[in-house]
């Protein structure tokens, strides 16, 4: 498990939040950004034409930034820009970044599902250097695509919609960084859920 240099060995990591899209004050990222100090978002820009190497630069950036361990949180085409940056970092499992959450990654399998996957090129497909989760819509006509999506990253697939604060997505983080020996704060919208998932492990 990756520790930054000159950094606490049990820092709370800083939790990126990358956006594919801008993001609405009701977001669930924007209330995570709002309820966290721990947590920023990556504005990437060029939402209608992402530039793939722009957006792999600005997550890269953001990620150097940091003085403590990264965690990165994708929502919609923000993943490949993620995929992306491991594929052109050779990211290994020293990097700064310690796990993924990555949500609603678009359909890279379907041609022409969205006109913006075509400046990204092809899906990089090695799997990732840390821990992950994809979380998607399983019941939903991507399933069989998010699946091997999951399986060639080495993600664990997770079959959520998030929506409102997204209290299960808070779990998910907490999962991540306890790998470090350190818990986030539990904000008063997620405690139900962080305390079911407390009991669920203990048997």
């Amino acid at each position: 498990m990756a520790t930054l240099p000159n950094s606490p060995e049990h820092d709370t990591p800083l939790i990126l939040l990358v956006p594919g899209t801008p993001l609405s004050p009701g977001h669930w990222m924007s209330r995570w950004a709002q309820w966290s100090e721990d947590c920023r978002v990556v504005e990437l820009g060029l939402w209608d034409e992402p530039h793939r190497n722009t957006w792999v630069n600005k997550l890269n950036l953001a990620i150097r930034r940091a003085d403590r361990p990264v965690v990165v949180v994708t929502d919609d085409i923000a993943a490949l820009a993620l995929a992306w940056w491991v594929e052109f970092e050779a990211a290994d499992a020293q990097s700064p970044v310690i796990g993924a959450l990555i949500v609603d990654a678009p359909n890279v399998d379907l041609a022409g599902a969205d006109p913006r996957l075509a400046a990204f090129g092809a899906c990089p497909r090695a799997v990732l250097p840390f821990t992950s989760f994809l979380v998607a819509d399983l019941d939903g006509s991507a399933q069989r695509s998010m699946l091997r999506l999951a399986s060639d990253w080495g993600a664990c697939p997770i079959a959520d919609e998030p929506r409102g604060d997204w209290a299960g997505g808070w779990v998910l983080l907490q999962s991540i960084v306890g790998a470090l020996g350190v818990e986030l704060a539990e904000p008063h919208w997620a405690r139900g859920a962080v305390q079911a998932e407390r009991r669920r492990a203990a048997f």
